[in-house]
């Protein structure tokens, strides 16, 4: 079946309809469902982009009828259009064990019967947005009754997966294996909601759609790269899940990842799935895999302790609810990362991450090498540094490019000025949400924004010795106060080799 037209070169315009058929919410009582889906659902739905023979069908435990499941659907977006009440109309919900082979058995029928009632054409889209824990276990009821073909010609069925895509290199190996036995690669879709973003996006566009940009986008000219993935919160009540998660699995081995590759990856053919995903995974394999002597030097973990965000008094992690007080759990992650190709070779990748940080912050900052020679005295130019170019993935989504700018004045002083672009301002339209997006694509069959196999494997691989090398203790968990920028060592990490971490 060929491709529809590219996300990427079109946005969410009228000609990326979703096809009739049925998007079928594997834990639809929860909390993702309710939060994202849902009002992404009902987005498409306003803005037209919904056949009107499309249909929700919800399956969970939580014992609720077909009317209980409507009516959650409408709080969960209380001021949605009207469209958003035929959506509602036509939607079901199935009750049951995902263990429990009755429950795929009653989903069949149902979904035969709302495409029966619609005259919908047979497209199915599963989405899995349970605890990963059971990832396998709704792939294989789905295939032991038939509902991973297609139900008629030219028609399609596919998976769609949360992250975390395993815990580690050899689970995320085995569920691997355990979904490609029941969908094929092309049925998977591995969503990973930063891909949704617009920023993330847009390093594309800056990079391949500006002549001014790309061919300084080397070793020739960057001194460092930082990534970085600032969050203000705590756990926020989620204790129980980060004790299993950490920032190095809940961030690092899939957001920075992605937001990695497409800053490391070479031009591609074509803006399409294949030549963006192939380049992406090229990048991911010139990382230099760490070694326990790399992780030792050149990683650091740290957990959070009490301290003052946001001008309130906050408790240290180890006292949060439902976390161990004796926790190893780390809240922060900085490293150092080295990539062996040509463009990137000799130029440092500096990556932190953590809870309890002074603000809420995505972005990636590309540092440029200083000028060889400084032609004006020192006291000229004391507030100059070298150039640098922001990409702002959250919260204010926008570019901006640090320079050096005489000071207006008889005296010849040079300092940094910004040039800031902002998506609020640059732009009339408001962007879609990430889920949105990725919910349309799925629907169309457009893989670009999705995680391949491969690209899954070889981040594992990065991220794999770290974890090991922590679980032998070899690196010790240090501490910094919540509302700062994370501990000393993080500090010293970049210092050693004259860097700082900027401050936004």
């Amino acid at each position: 079946m060929e491709l529809p037209n590219n996300p990427l070169a079109e946005g969410l315009d009228a000609t990326r309809k979703a096809p009739p058929g049925v998007l079928v919410v594997f834990g639809a009582s929860g909390d993702l469902t309710h939060r994202k889906l849902l009002p992404a659902i009902a987005q498409l739905s306003r803005r037209r982009l919904l056949s009107p023979t499309f249909a929700v069908v919800g399956v969970a435990r939580t014992e609720l009828t077909d009317d209980g499941f409507r009516e959650l659907m409408m709080d969960a977006v209380p001021d949605a259009a009207p469209s958003w009440s035929d959506v509602v109309k036509q939607s079901r919900y199935v009750v049951g064990d995902y263990v429990d082979a009755g429950t795929f058995k009653k989903l069949a029928s149902v979904l035969q019967e709302v495409e029966n009632d619609l005259g919908a054409t047979g497209n199915r889209t599963f989405y899995l947005a349970t605890v990963p824990a059971v990832f396998e276990e709704v792939a294989t009821g789905l295939g032991g009754v038939g509902l991973n073909r297609p139900a008629a010609p030219d028609t399609a069925v596919r998976l769609v997966i949360e992250k975390p895509f395993g815990r580690d290199l050899e689970s995320a190996r085995q569920l691997d294996s355990a979904l490609h036995r029941v969908f094929s690669e092309d049925q998977i879709y591995r969503i990973d909601h930063y891909l949704g973003k617009e920023t993330v996006q847009n390093v594309l566009a800056l990079r391949f759609a500006n002549a001014i940009f790309e061919p300084l986008w080397n070793r020739s000219y960057l001194d460092h790269v930082q990534i970085t993935v600032a969050e203000s919160l705590g756990v926020e009540g989620r204790g129980g899940f980060y004790e299993t998660a950490g920032a190095l699995r809940d961030i690092v081995q899939n957001h920075v990842m992605q937001v990695l590759s497409l800053t490391l990856m070479e031009p591609p053919g074509s803006i399409d799935a294949q030549g963006i995903r192939d380049e992406k995974v090229k990048a991911l394999r010139s990382v230099l895999i760490p070694t326990l002597d790399y992780v030792k030097t050149n990683v650091v973990r740290a957990q959070y302790d009490s301290g003052w965000s946001e001008g309130i008094a906050v408790p240290a992690y180890r006292q949060e609810r439902d976390v161990d007080p004796k926790s190893e759990t780390e809240t922060f992650v900085a490293m150092k990362l080295e990539v062996d190709n040509w463009r990137w070779a000799g130029v440092p990748i500096y990556i932190r991450t953590g809870k309890r940080l002074p603000k809420r912050l995505t972005e990636v900052a590309l540092q440029f090498k200083a000028v060889p020679h400084l032609a004006f005295g020192r006291a000229e130019t004391r507030d100059l540094r070298p150039n640098a170019l922001v990409l702002r993935i959250q919260p204010d989504e926008g570019v901006a490019l640090r320079f050096g700018a005489k000071v207006p004045g008889q005296a010849f002083t040079v300092r940094d000025v910004l040039m800031d672009m902002s998506y609020g301002t640059a732009f009339l339209e408001d962007p879609p949400e990430a889920y949105e997006r990725l919910l349309l694509d799925a629907m169309v069959g457009d893989p670009t924004l999705f995680i391949r196999s491969d690209e899954v494997d070889q981040a594992w691989k990065i991220v794999d010795p770290i974890l090991k090398a922590w679980q032998e203790r070899a690196v010790p968990l240090a501490g910094y106060a919540a509302g700062t920028w994370g501990p000393r060592q993080a500090g010293d990490l970049m210092e050693r080799d004259g860097p700082q971490w900027r401050t936004p």
